[in-house]
């Protein structure tokens, strides 16, 4: 019995390896392993039955009845009412406009698009269709080369996961017990800082070969009237909303909770302006909201259960027990993380990777020590950042990055897979290079939330 006790925490983790290949429902593979080796628990006496029955109120207390995690819905809900009331598609036709004589200036214009939609809103899918379906068919029109339009439009729908308000970002300032606040702000240097680096890929490569992206031809007079009125309608207003949000939690005048009210509420304001907020806009909206945030909680709930009987059988003792055997050194730990992440990226979507694997890694992380390289009480926001930055290649690389799907789905036969392959590679290049920076440099991601929450 002693023998199978020792072996359960390893056998657990291993179950849960392989049955993340198994195709099997996210939610449902995390339920019956936590089901199981409950019951193995209990049999080898590592866990009481009263334990057992206090995983409920773990779950409906400690995650379901979350104040930190009603951001989620919120900024789901924001970025939703963008869409459906077609400010998002405003303001992405009027850059196009503003930006067409640039070389390359219809792929910063989408770049710009995408960076602002992030602020807006963390929904990848949602903004990857948009932009495929609203910059594609122009892009390919005025000569664009296939692979960059495709790199450009993946890469910068994605950029929702790490730029707050992120829904990522929330789930993980709950799972590691850190200020969410102060998660967001670290976020923001970064993120704005990897659209910047994308920008500076895309004027290189234009002028280097311009015939990859050729300049559209000038508006014409007819085309230029009232572009500034317009301009100042599409690209101001979603600004404005977007600097209530972020401005509010960098002033320390709101929580992320109570920013994320505010903007819905500005989203809806901005709406009800254009004349697009009706009843069946709202319908979709919530609809839309419940629909994503139902899928979420599901493996919310899963994972939970899952840490919690991993717990129960010594996991948390195994994992800190097998680190500290390793040959590498604290920082060979860190590269076997991240590496271990890059590669789950390859196969899972973040919602897996963040849910399960965050609870597993979390004990280790306030045991390293890098020496003078960071203060290891901001370890923790480092390595979030780390993570994140990491998990955003998990979008875009094959065979499973869920924005590539998303992209060849709104795109038909403007595309072929090798086409959109092809043009993935340098953005997540360009990625990984800014997570070696920051690995770098921890200034990048711990300067900002410093500076503002001294």
């Amino acid at each position: 019995m002693e023998i199978i006790s020792s072996l359960l925490p390893g056998a657990m983790f291993l179950s849960l390896i392989i049955l993340l290949f198994s195709g099997a429902p996210v939610a449902i593979m995390l339920m019956g392993t936590s089901l199981i080796f409950g019951l193995l628990a209990i049999w080898t006496g590592d866990m009481r039955l009263v334990h057992a029955t206090l995983l409920p109120n773990r779950i409906f207390s400690g995650t379901i009845d979350n104040a930190v995690l009603v951001a989620a819905p919120m900024f789901i809900f924001m970025g939703l009412i963008m869409e459906k009331t077609r400010i998002a598609e405003d303001l992405l036709l009027t850059l196009q406009r503003l930006m067409r004589v640039v070389p390359g200036g219809l792929a910063l214009a989408v770049v710009l698009m995408g960076t602002i939609l992030a602020a807006a809103t963390g929904i990848i899918g949602a903004s990857v269709i948009m932009l495929t379906m609203l910059a594609l068919p122009t892009m390919l029109e005025n000569g664009y080369d296939k692979g960059l339009s495709a790199g450009t439009i993946a890469s910068a729908g994605t950029l929702g996961i790490l730029i707050p308000p992120s829904v990522m970002l929330v789930f993980m300032g709950d799972l590691l017990s850190i200020s969410l606040g102060r998660l967001f702000i670290a976020a923001l240097l970064p993120g704005l800082l990897l659209a910047v680096c994308y920008v500076i890929y895309i004027v290189v490569r234009s002028f280097l070969q311009p015939s990859l992206a050729p300049k559209a031809p000038p508006l014409s007079n007819a085309e230029k009237t009232g572009l500034w009125l317009e301009t100042i309608k599409s690209v101001l207003a979603p600004l404005l909303m977007i600097t209530a949000v972020l401005g509010s939690i960098l002033g320390g005048i709101a929580t992320p909770t109570e920013a994320s009210g505010v903007g819905v509420v500005a989203a809806l304001l901005l709406g009800f302006l254009r004349g697009r907020l009706n009843r069946l806009t709202l319908k979709e909206a919530m609809d839309g909201s419940v629909t994503s945030l139902g899928m979420l909680f599901f493996i919310f709930v899963g994972a939970t259960a899952f840490s919690y009987i991993f717990r129960k059988v010594g996991g948390e003792h195994f994992i800190v027990d097998t680190a500290r055997a390793l040959p590498f050194g604290d920082w060979g730990l860190l590269l076997s993380i991240m590496v271990m992440i890059f590669v789950m990226g390859f196969f899972f979507d973040w919602i897996e990777i963040t849910l399960i694997m965050l609870p597993i890694f979390a004990p280790i992380v306030p045991l390293m020590d890098l020496g003078d390289h960071i203060d290891k009480s901001q370890m923790i926001y480092w390595f979030a950042i780390l993570v994140s930055l990491n998990l955003q290649t998990s979008f875009l690389t094959p065979p499973f990055g869920f924005a590539l799907f998303y992209l060849k789905g709104a795109a038909g036969n403007m595309l072929a897979m090798k086409d959109i392959y092809r043009g993935i590679i340098p953005f997540v290049i360009v990625q990984l290079v800014l997570l070696g920076l920051v690995v770098a440099f921890p200034e990048i991601a711990l300067w900002l939330p410093n500076l503002v929450m001294q």
